[in-house]
């Protein structure tokens, strides 16, 4: 059964005439190309792993006067006056994210995924200090040290992967890889990695070799704060995540650590690589972190698992490669090889039908990163709008008849397949914006 979506049962927003007055009257240009989107949000079915849906709620915070404040310092500790109920707010967020992800300490101010991850390096690594992070082409991220990176330029990267035959991290490499090359700092976790992180096993590693383990539970943080996925929390000495993506949260993010290592990941941040937070995006991360400890955010994250896994059930009995056979998370990865087409033609199809994915490198893909083999396909989206198991079926239909049609050069069904797609989304109402 198909949960709920995340404002259910609460009153809509009122649409004005026009839908945001100020901004329609100050740039009617931009207020237009503002409502485009959000047409394009709610008619569309939206599978990239990292997109969602946040609340109205969310919306709201991230919209307020506390855009007006600079804040630079911690609660209790700044550097301006007038910060009373600032430093509430923030207090607010660390407590929320500390009690989710059983973490000791919590810094909420890093302004997204990477320079949290940068001001990982920051605290604990010198420039040239070797750390060990999965390969961008096998799933892993960008700043996990690989070269075309800030990380990967002035730190030396060394790089695991997954195995040909599995598709799967093998922590047996990664052993050896750290015990010949002693990294100060391993990574797990990544942007394509369909199954769970045995974070347990990378803990043991990194206390072998007497490194610092940072999970980076980006895409998964949601899954864990709602029961679907295993915590790093009694293994890594760090935690880093963003807060949007699977949490539901505004474009953030936050460490989470060890009481150990608090200190020193506070001055990585500030003054280390920024200088005032965003408020208004603190308050909307502390709502998101609300929402995600109720119950039905609980519902939620294994709804999403389940609809991956029926997605990915009904995409191999229609002939697609899926990376390691499978997922155990919210994201399939499908080597369109065998299908005749490569990933960014059969995603600029589905694109065209109303069915958006990113086309993505495959482990050991032959083709080049911009135009790779593979296609990254996700569920947290279309679970906020309500969407369960039993119409995945449909989707993988309507990817399968796309990719065909990306192969053949029929637009005729791939329009086909778009008014279809305009007419579930209108039975599944988008949350957070406002009704058409």
């Amino acid at each position: 059964m198909a949960v709920q979506p995340i404002d259910a049962g609460r009153p809509a927003p009122t649409r004005t005439a026009p839908n945001r007055p100020a901004l329609a009257a100050a740039d009617p240009e931009l207020a237009a190309l503002v409502d485009a989107e959000e047409r394009l949000q709610a008619d569309t079915l939206r599978l990239i792993p990292s997109e969602n849906y946040v609340s109205a709620a969310v919306l709201e915070a991230s919209g307020t006067v506390l855009q007006n404040k600079y804040s630079e310092g911690y609660p209790g500790k700044r550097y301006y006056e007038g910060q009373q109920v600032i430093d509430q707010v923030e207090t607010l967020a660390v407590e929320r994210a500390k009690a989710l992800f059983r973490m000791d300490h919590a810094n909420v101010q890093p302004y997204s995924g990477s320079p949290a991850n940068l001001a990982v390096y920051l605290a604990f690594l010198e420039p040239g200090d070797s750390v060990l992070g999965m390969a961008l082409p096998m799933g892993g991220h960008l700043t996990h040290g690989w070269g075309v990176s800030a990380t990967g330029t002035w730190f030396r990267g060394l790089r695991y992967g997954v195995r040909r035959d599995t598709g799967r991290v093998d922590l047996d490499e990664v052993r050896d890889l750290a015990r010949a090359e002693r990294p100060k700092l391993i990574f797990c976790g990544g942007t394509a990695v369909p199954r769970t992180i045995d974070f347990e096993g990378f803990a043991e590693i990194a206390r072998e070799v007497g490194a610092v383990l940072v999970a980076d539970v980006a895409h998964i943080a949601g899954l864990i704060a709602g029961g679907a996925h295993p915590s790093p929390a009694p293994h890594a000495d760090v935690v880093s995540t963003t807060t949007h993506k699977t949490l539901r949260g505004p474009r953030g993010a936050m460490l989470l650590t060890t009481a150990e290592h608090a200190k020193t990941i506070d001055r990585a941040v500030f003054p280390g690589l920024q200088g005032g937070p965003h408020n208004q995006t603190t308050a909307a991360i502390a709502v998101a972190l609300k929402e995600a400890a109720e119950p039905d955010f609980a519902a939620y994250a294994h709804q999403v698992v389940a609809n991956a896994r029926a997605l990915g059930d009904e995409l191999a009995a229609r002939g697609f490669d899926l990376v390691s056979g499978g997922t155990d998370n919210h994201l399939l990865l499908a080597d369109l090889t065998s299908k005749g087409v490569s990933g960014k033609i059969a995603a600029k199809a589905l694109d065209r039908a109303g069915i958006v994915v990113n086309h993505n490198t495959v482990p050991y893909d032959p083709r080049k990163p911009f135009d790779p083999s593979g296609i990254r396909i996700g569920t947290p989206a279309l679970t906020s709008r309500g969407i369960g198991a039993a119409e995945m079926g449909t989707v993988a239909q309507w990817i399968g008849l796309v990719v065909d049609a990306a192969r053949t050069g029929d637009e005729s069904t791939v329009s086909k397949v778009r008014e279809e797609v305009r007419t579930m989304m209108e039975a599944y109402p988008a949350p957070g914006l406002l009704p058409a």
